[in-house]
């Protein structure tokens, strides 16, 4: 058995319906769902989760680590994925223990035609095993790698880059003159505009200070929806931007013009599902707004589509 992060992963190989040959993945003593099998000695490619939601917060990415880090003890030189979900929440993940030179446009190209096609080939982009390092800190965690990339804050992610659905950011602190050491700042960003500092850290991940809670939002735009004349607008420039694959525009603008969409004090979250509609951090609105709308937009296209992505490819596979 392999385990990680609270996870137990049979090695015994089982029949999936989904996935053919499987591993079972357990939490708790109780299984949860199952990946495709592969070589634990010396993984050549990137499995797939059949209910990645079902697993807890935060596994699934310790999960992706110890593959890599058994892929680079065994010298494999470059793995890919090899399932029906190349999502850009997926591509984000893997980024975090591989490094690529393709864009999550690419990998993702293909997504909703491999979902309806239960595909199994492999995805034609290279994932160089590149693993992370987790160390436990009294607040939480972080992960080095070239230095301290990301840091998990009374359970919040805070990553150097964009994560999907959320605010939350690692910025670098100049150092001090006459010192070469530099610190990082865990931030909420509206794109470039930083709303709040929740904590920073020295460099070997210790507080520097406190950890400070996350402001509420008053603003009387909460709660209130996006009129059906800007939806349709809006629904439009999202479906055509580069944050969605090709094959699911259609899908996305149908879904964003027909669907609620509210605006919300989301705490670290950029945007998320409400019921089977959306809601949008109502500081997209306050903090950029002075901006221009051209600005805001372009945000807010950001933020819900792979959120807008994901609900499809749910109701997909649903």
């Amino acid at each position: 058995m392999i385990e990680v992060a609270g996870l137990t992963v049979h090695q015994d190989v089982v029949e999936h319906p989904l996935l053919g040959d499987a591993h079972i993945i357990e939490h708790a003593g109780e299984p949860i769902t199952a990946m495709s099998a592969i070589d634990w000695d010396r993984p050549t490619r990137i499995p797939t989760v059949a209910e990645p939601r079902a697993l807890p917060r935060g596994t699934g990415s310790m999960l992706i680590n110890e593959i890599a880090s058994r892929a680079q003890r065994a010298g494999v030189q470059a793995l890919r994925y090899a399932g029906p979900y190349p999502t850009p929440a997926l591509f984000n993940t893997l980024k975090r223990s591989f490094r690529t030179t393709a864009t999550e446009s690419i990998f993702s190209s293909d997504v909703l035609g491999r979902a309806m096609r239960l595909a199994r080939d492999e995805v034609p982009v290279d994932f160089v095993p590149a693993p992370f390092t987790r160390q436990p800190m009294p607040y939480g965690s972080i992960d080095v790698r070239d230095g301290i990339e990301r840091a998990v804050i009374n359970g919040i992610l805070f990553d150097q880059e964009p994560t999907v659905g959320s605010l939350a950011r690692l910025v670098g602190i100049e150092a001090p003159i006459g010192s070469t050491a530099s610190g990082a700042a865990a931030v909420l960003a509206f794109d470039t505009v930083v709303w709040t500092h929740v904590a920073e850290l020295a460099t070997d991940g210790s507080l520097v200070g406190d950890v400070r809670p996350i402001p509420a939002l008053d603003s009387n735009v909460i709660g209130k929806q996006f009129p059906a004349e800007l939806k349709q607008i809006f629904s439009e420039f999202v479906a055509s931007s580069d944050a969605i694959p090709g094959p699911l525009c259609r899908d996305t603008e149908r879904v964003l013009s027909e669907r609620l969409i509210t605006w919300r004090d989301l705490g670290w979250r950029a945007a998320a599902r409400e019921g089977d509609g959306f809601a949008l951090h109502v500081g997209w609105w306050t903090h950029l707004v002075p901006r221009g709308f051209e600005t805001l937009v372009r945000a807010l296209a950001d933020a819900i589509a792979p959120v807008a992505v994901q609900l499809i490819l749910d109701e997909v596979t649903r």
